[in-house]
């Protein structure tokens, strides 16, 4: 199951057989209602003009259409996994966000704070995020997805998330950690309401735009760090001022885009009756994307939080 973020992709969804689903025509358009012919498009163009199944066994079988009708092809009824269903992606996805949160929330009270200043504590989010990409990045690199991997990358996820929050509330900007996680929820809800009625046409052209838009991103970052451990100071500016807002900005818009890709991919693995092992890939993409629209939100509200202590 191919999860969009702005970390890292994975392409195609898995077949039951152990391959990927590469080369396979996606099955319609995201503005295509469910139940509507093939190739029928309300978007800029679809994916592509046939409806295959890649967990079917000659790989063009329809897709199931309907929730409570068995996907046609490759059946699961017989394996011990069965077929994917929202409520396992949303079951994965809660554990897996419960994870973060609960080991957030202990790092905020139990990891103390250095009061010489703000830069050793971020010195410590830094080590458990480096842990947590690493994790994220053999489980990017795994055929199979490992909720071990998973469950792990989200405690360390946890950690940084709570090391760096506590430290931006307690020396830069107060009240900025609930106004964040309060606005990656309404980023949330926003783009799941729109993705169910149809207001955002994920396309191809729509997933090439985003991919390359989170690439050009990501390139700029690399270089703002490298230009401030190089140069000193602020590097290219996008960390303050009103340039850090707009930057920050691009990357939470990036981070709903993102957003409706996973929706769609979802949406998709529940159509074609993919295996149930990868809700699991579901909701690791997912808790990529909110942690990422989380720490772009934060950035925001710390940079308007010093421009008017200024």
């Amino acid at each position: 199951m191919k999860s969009s973020n702005p970390v890292f992709s994975r392409r195609g969804f898995a077949r039951a057989d152990g391959r990927t689903g590469r080369g396979v025509r996606q099955p319609r358009t995201l503005g295509t209602p469910v139940g509507s012919p093939v190739g029928a498009s309300v978007g800029a163009e679809s994916y592509g003009p046939h409806t295959v199944n890649p967990y079917a066994d000659d790989g063009s079988r329809s897709p199931r259409l309907s929730k409570d009708a068995p996907p046609r092809g490759r059946s699961h009824a017989g394996t011990a996994d069965g077929a994917m269903t929202i409520d396992d992606v949303v079951a994965r996805s809660a554990l897996t966000l419960g994870t973060v949160a609960l080991t957030a929330v202990l790092s905020w009270v139990l990891l103390p704070l250095h009061d010489a200043g703000v830069g050793r504590s971020y010195g410590t989010a830094a080590g458990a995020g480096l842990l947590a990409f690493a994790l994220s990045l053999v489980q990017s690199f795994r055929r199979e997805p490992s909720p071990a991997l998973i469950l792990a990358y989200a405690a360390f996820e946890g950690v940084f998330l709570g090391v760096i929050s506590h430290a931006t509330s307690t020396y830069i900007a107060p009240g900025a950690v609930v106004q964040a996680v309060l606005g990656t929820l309404t980023v949330f809800a926003g783009v799941l309401i729109a993705y169910r009625v149809r207001w955002i046409g994920v396309t191809r052209r729509f997933h090439g735009f985003v991919m390359a838009s989170a690439l050009g991103f990501l390139l700029l970052m690399v270089v703002d760090l490298t230009a401030s451990v190089i140069g000193g100071g602020d590097g290219l500016g996008f960390d303050s001022g009103v340039l850090g807002v707009l930057f920050g900005a691009v990357g939470i818009v990036l981070g709903a885009c993102f957003l409706a890709l996973d929706f769609r991919q979802v949406e998709d693995g529940v159509t074609y009756g993919a295996p149930r092992k990868e809700a699991w890939l579901a909701a690791f993409g997912l808790t990529v994307t909110l942690v990422w629209i989380y720490l772009e939100a934060l950035r925001v509200l710390s940079i308007l939080t010093q421009q008017g202590e200024d």
